[in-house]
């Protein structure tokens, strides 16, 4: 972080020593153009290695280029061969997905490891993509082009080699039934030891629920060795993605690593220390990154951060996938957990409301208000890699066809188009996924949005409508004259020729309240030079007087269809028209006018954020319109002054991670601002305390009937592994009774027997969480045999459309409608095949969303995630408990 003399006002008696303000933080990666590609689905360079050595019978193989769950043919040297295309777009790194050797068939998922999140050798190159001298030759030649490599790499798992003496894919059992045991058979948690360096001796035979059963042949078959150790491994059976289960839980059978335990931290850092000191790769992304333990991330960013440092890779950067549109949450992994950067879910999210689905403009105001959630003292939303769609969720084309039924070709590609320029021309790193170039759409996520770039077999995919084209996928398509590749390559070009386009301050300007314009500025700290960007998602042309920091000035249009020249009025305001789905870029001619003393800056009140309660808001209101930065400081008492983070765009803020400060700890906090004069002043200061732990009820569901044993679950914000957590009942009405109290963390729970209190129908029974001084929310339930059940139920998501509905998230679809089983009292309905990817759901009520039901049974709650291997499902809907899951 670059620091500038301080210029504050006078001193009066008893004010702060002088300050040093800052400019707001870039990191070595604003700048990127990824180009995110699938090896074995992009070219087939040499087609000895299709079956990878291991013959003709694809059940053996895993080749088969006619079954789009199968290796189809392509590897690295078909990618070396067209980096001309890569380049050609302007694509600056290039990511791979993982590429380490697979098992190459998994006859439970009857798919192959095509995809690479299957490893069993952590060390060698899937034979299928090539060799380890093949990866060698592939980095040299990108960065002899001034081109990067970055490594899509898994911390999490490993190829599904373990089975249980219950059998294979065993149900989870939590820790709070069954908890870990140390080799001499006593109980601990192991959230107590995670980071400390220490962990109990365990036993294979007796400190796991379940006993991890290895087949003699597999005894030996992961690289490095110590992945042959069952007891690295949390051997719990399969996870439901939800609660302490998705930490713990195995996906879909594949071996969860214990990431808790330090061999298990200490191998994975040398396996990928050795890929940055063996074949200099540029960076990684890191799979699944919510789903591993905070003290993981916590060792292992720094550690392979400062070796790769070390190593001459100044750039070196790493990004994880945090599948989830929260920012509060996302933001996590980049501050508390010292991660460099995570992928922009909720920026996907946003784009495809935007360009696809019509949304109003303000959302975006919205969206963009949120990126201080990620500004902290060595990080900030400027580093995300912002994407459109990826292997997993499906493809942008893929969602504007869904989202615009009957829509025109050129509307279509209009749309597309426009997604792309709101992903270049904002903050982050755009990525494009594969064939997005050659306007690729496909059905759905997974192996739908996994086409092949050179001729496909694949019958599913010989279907695909592609936009801007009229070519299939029978054919190569490798275009660099698609509408969709050209542009591409146009914005990369502009943002090069006008780099504040890529990590200039993203100022917002202006939003339309529904469907229209909207508009925010760019512009660099030092060379203070302002873009204007507006984006028009009407399908109209739309006006609008954009604010600038430039009263009566020119300027000159730099991308789009538009007016060469622009003068903005004495207000500063600049007047453009945009067309119908398109944007408009402006540059302003000259500099920005420089301020001639650093404004008034005042502290608002630090308040708890209430999406996390570990973190504190922190905001600052400044008297001025012109460019200012402004710098964020705590301390406590006894303790210097500490950069919390700067921010470079009003509203002012930044959210300081109190997490690790006891409840009650006194905070005191600051201001610094900078303007584009190189003046500063500082606030006042203004204090707050560390807030008491927060308490959430999870089960029981609110408004359910219960009997006989009731689960009683409950989380705590921030989160500490040192807590005990006592949960309470309430008959009637009658005192609080404490029915256990649990210290095994991150899900705290009990389970209350009713049946011995002999309680009549209609009664109701309260529960609570408490912690200290910490109270949770009130869960009231009503004790019942009879459930009065609904007149239908429907399982409402993104799935609806693969069942047969003529859209999703139809809860008065027939083919969504679930049936009423008498003997379990449950409602049930069987997919026979359901196609593979990441689906989303809820359980809707009697056709209509007045009713609904979502995670953990609450009323209105958060959707369910599914990701779903392909095949036969079960989904499952007790009223009882208003839970949907599946089995």
């Amino acid at each position: 972080m670059t620091s500038l003399p301080a210029h504050a006002g006078p001193d009066k008696p008893g004010s702060a020593p002088p300050t040093t303000a800052k400019h707001s933080l870039r990191s070595a990666v604003t700048d990127e153009n990824f180009y995110f590609v699938m090896a074995d689905r992009f070219q087939n360079g040499d087609p000895a290695n299709d079956d990878g050595g291991l013959g003709p019978d694809p059940s053996v193989s895993g080749f088969d280029p006619t079954s789009k769950g199968y290796y189809n043919g392509g590897d690295l040297a078909g990618l070396l061969q067209e980096l001309d295309y890569i380049q050609g777009m302007g694509t600056t790194s290039i990511w791979l997905t993982p590429s380490f050797k697979n098992r190459a068939v998994q006859p439970e998922d009857n798919s192959a490891g095509y995809h690479g999140y299957w490893i069993t050798d952590f060390t060698q190159i899937d034979p299928h993509l090539g060799t380890n001298e093949d990866l060698r030759t592939l980095i040299d030649a990108a960065h002899a082009r001034g081109m990067k490599v970055y490594f899509d790499i898994i911390t999490n798992h490993t190829a599904d080699v373990i089975a249980y003496d219950a059998g294979e894919r065993a149900p989870y059992v939590s820790k709070d039934e069954e908890p870990y045991r140390d080799a001499e058979g006593n109980a601990f948690d192991d959230r107590d030891v995670a980071g400390t360096g220490a962990f109990p001796e365990l036993d294979a035979a007796t400190s796991f629920p379940y006993v991890p059963v290895v087949p003699a042949a597999d005894r030996d078959l992961k690289v490095p060795d110590w992945l042959n150790d069952p007891t690295l491994y949390h051997n719990r059976g399969d996870t439901t993605f939800a609660g302490e289960d998705s930490f713990y839980g195995d996906f879909f059978g594949l071996d969860d690593l214990f990431t808790e335990h330090p061999r298990v931290v200490d191998g994975m850092i040398d396996i990928y220390k050795a890929w940055i000191a063996d074949f200099g790769v540029d960076g990684f992304r890191i799979d699944t990154m919510k789903h591993v333990n905070d003290e993981f991330w916590q060792q292992f960013g720094p550690e392979v951060l400062s070796y790769a440092r070390a190593q001459g890779k100044d750039e070196f950067f790493m990004f994880g996938e945090v599948f989830d549109t929260s920012k509060a949450f996302t933001s996590q992994f980049t501050t508390r957990n010292r991660m460099q950067s995570v992928l922009d879910f909720p920026f996907q999210a946003a784009a495809r409301g935007y360009a696809s689905q019509g949304a109003p403009a303000s959302e975006l105001e919205t969206f963009f208000a949120g990126d201080d959630w990620y500004t902290d003292a060595d990080s900030n939303a400027y580093s995300l890699p912002t994407f459109l769609g990826n292997h997993d969720m499906g493809r942008i084309g893929g969602f504007i066809t869904a989202d615009n039924p009957g829509a025109s070709d050129d509307e279509l590609l209009a749309r597309d188009t426009l997604a792309h320029e709101l992903m270049y021309f904002s903050r982050g790193n755009p990525v494009i996924y594969y064939g997005d170039e050659q306007g690729f759409t496909g059905p759905g996520g997974d192996q739908d949005a996994r086409q092949t770039l050179f001729a496909s077999q694949v019958p599913d995919y010989l279907d695909d409508d592609l936009l801007g084209t009229d070519a299939t996928h029978a054919e190569d398509t490798f275009d660099v004259d698609h509408p969709l590749y050209r542009g591409i390559a146009s914005l990369a070009g502009v943002t090069a020729e006008h780099p504040a386009l890529r990590n200039g301050a993203h100022q917002h300007r202006y939003a339309s309240e529904g469907p229209g314009i909207y508009a925010f500025s760019r512009t660099d700290a030092t060379d203070q030079r302002e873009y204007v960007v507006a984006l028009n998602n009407s399908t109209e042309p739309q006006t609008a007087a954009i604010p600038t920091y430039a009263a009566k000035r020119s300027f000159g249009l730099v991308y789009g269809d538009a007016s060469q020249r622009a003068k903005s009025a004495a207000d500063g305001t600049l007047t453009v028209t945009v067309p119908a789905l398109s944007t408009v870029v402006y540059e302003l001619s000259g500099r920005v006018p420089h301020s001639k003393a650093a404004p008034a800056v005042s502290l608002q009140a630090p308040t708890p954020a209430a999406e996390d309660n570990g973190r504190m808001r922190i905001a600052a209101d400044v008297a001025g319109s012109s460019f200012y930065e402004v710098t964020f400081e705590a301390r406590t008492a006894g303790t210097e002054w500490t950069g919390v983070g700067t921010d470079d765009n009003a509203p002012y803020s930044a959210y300081h991670d109190t997490s690790a400060l006891p409840a009650g700890t006194a905070v005191e906090y600051r201001a610094v601002v900078l303007d584009n004069g190189r003046h500063s002043r500082t606030s006042a200061t203004a204090s707050a305390a560390v807030p008491a732990p927060k308490l959430t009820m999870g089960l029981p569901a609110e408004g359910t009937q219960v009997q006989g044993a009731v689960d009683v679950t409950a989380t705590v914000s921030p989160e500490r592994s040192d807590y005990a957590v006592t949960l309470e009942r309430s008959v009637a009405g009658g005192t609080w009774t404490a029915i256990g109290t649990d210290e095994s963390s991150p899900t705290y729970s009990a389970v209350d027997d009713l049946t011995a209190l002999e309680l009549a129908d209609g009664t109701q029974v309260r529960y609570r969480a408490v912690l200290g001084t910490s109270v949770s929310d009130v869960r009231t339930v009503t004790v019942g045999s009879v459930v009065d059940q609904p007149g239908t139920v429907a399982v409402a998501g993104s799935l609806d459309s693969e069942l047969g509905c003529g859209g999703d998230w139809d809860p008065a679809c027939d083919a969504a409608q679930m049936t009423f089983d008498d003997a379990s009292q449950t409602w049930l309905l069987e997919v026979q095949d359901l196609p593979a990817g990441s689906y989303e759901y809820k359980a809707a009520l009697n056709r209509a969303w007045t009713e609904n039901y979502g995670a953990g049974g609450a009323p209105d709650g958060a959707n369910i995630v599914l990701n779903h291997p392909g095949g036969a499902i079960t989904f499952v809907y007790d009223h009882r408990t208003k839970v949907i899951g599946t089995r």
